[in-house]
């Protein structure tokens, strides 16, 4: 069964009032407010001076659990909401990889489900691991994979969604196994929607107003999937667009909101790909979280179409 080994998250120091945006992203007073009042953005993590290599780096030297087992493992998975990050020929992933000590391993971007797109990194990787012969002396010395997540707010389109979430940047990275004793995946969906392609003609507005209605069927089904209950779910680590959008989602699906971690929403701002594994490791700090008890993770992406994906894990 997939599990979550180890979960590292490297964050910029730097913090960056979201009124200081206004002026490089031409927003209005009515706009910050907006996104300040209603949405509950108060900053985002921004620092020029790092690289995505930088961030990616620092969150993967952070794994300490990966530390003397670099032999083991066999697939490294970098899942992405933007399909080009950096002009060719760079490749930080690679570049990583090296500097890791993970040369050896099959490593691959995956970027179809934009923001989502983690998740689908964690699933693959467990049913890549499956396929791989166990260990010779037990779970000890099992395969491993390496999930990494990370990105710049490089472009105008990288700093904010307009009039919905403002980006954050920042890393994680997560040592997946096969069968780790704890953190483990019990059930995943996910669901791919092509007519909201806003590229291609679709309206925005058609994809707000579908947009809770599809993320509460997706979870669903995970929960189905899982074998558990909406009532069975201690926390729920949500993707951190925006603290209306989950308050009115629980609304929707009968779930009390102080059951979903919203604070890191106001201290980061949306984080990419990387915000299941922040809001993760602030449970973990908090003691939210206890030996068994069940929790949700949720994630939406946005790009060449939607997809609204969950996943239940037992800690």
């Amino acid at each position: 069964m997939t599990a979550l080994d180890a979960v590292s998250v490297h964050l910029p120091q730097r913090r960056v009032p979201i009124e200081s945006l206004a002026g490089p992203l031409e927003l209005t007073d009515m706009q910050v407010r907006l996104f300040r009042r209603f949405h509950g953005l108060d900053q985002v993590r921004r620092d020029p001076d790092l690289s995505l290599h930088d961030l990616l780096r620092h969150a993967a030297t952070g794994l300490t659990a990966l530390h003397g087992q670099e032999h083991r493992v066999r697939f490294v998975l970098y899942g992405r909401a933007f399909p080009v990050v950096t002009p060719y020929p760079v490749n930080p992933l690679h570049d990583v990889c090296r500097a890791l000590g993970l040369g050896h391993a099959v490593a691959f971007t995956l970027t179809q489900q934009s923001c989502a797109s983690a998740l689908l990194a964690i699933e693959m990787a467990g049913r890549l691991l499956a396929a791989e012969p166990p260990g010779r002396h037990g779970p000890d010395d099992g395969p491993l994979a390496l999930v990494l997540t990370g990105e710049k707010a490089f472009t105008r389109d990288a700093q904010f969604i307009p009039e919905t979430s403002v980006f954050s940047e920042g890393a994680s990275a997560c040592l997946v196994s096969a069968d780790g004793p704890r953190d483990r995946l019990l059930g995943y969906a996910c669901a791919q929607r092509g007519e909201f392609d806003v590229a291609g003609g679709a309206s925005g507005a058609q994809f707000q107003r579908e947009y809770r209605p599809a993320l509460a069927e997706v979870i669903a089904r995970a929960l189905t999937v899982a074998g558990v209950a909406l009532d069975d779910i201690r926390l729920v680590l949500p993707h951190n667009v925006n603290v209306v959008t989950w308050h009115r989602l629980c609304r929707l699906i009968g779930l009390p909101r102080d059951r979903v971690l919203l604070d890191n929403v106001r201290e980061t701002g949306h984080v990419f790909c990387a915000d299941a594994f922040a809001n993760y490791l602030t449970a973990r700090e908090r003691g939210l979280l206890n030996p068994g008890d069940r929790y949700l993770v949720a994630a939406v992406g946005a790009g060449d179409g939607a997809t609204f994906a969950a996943m239940v894990f037992a800690h």
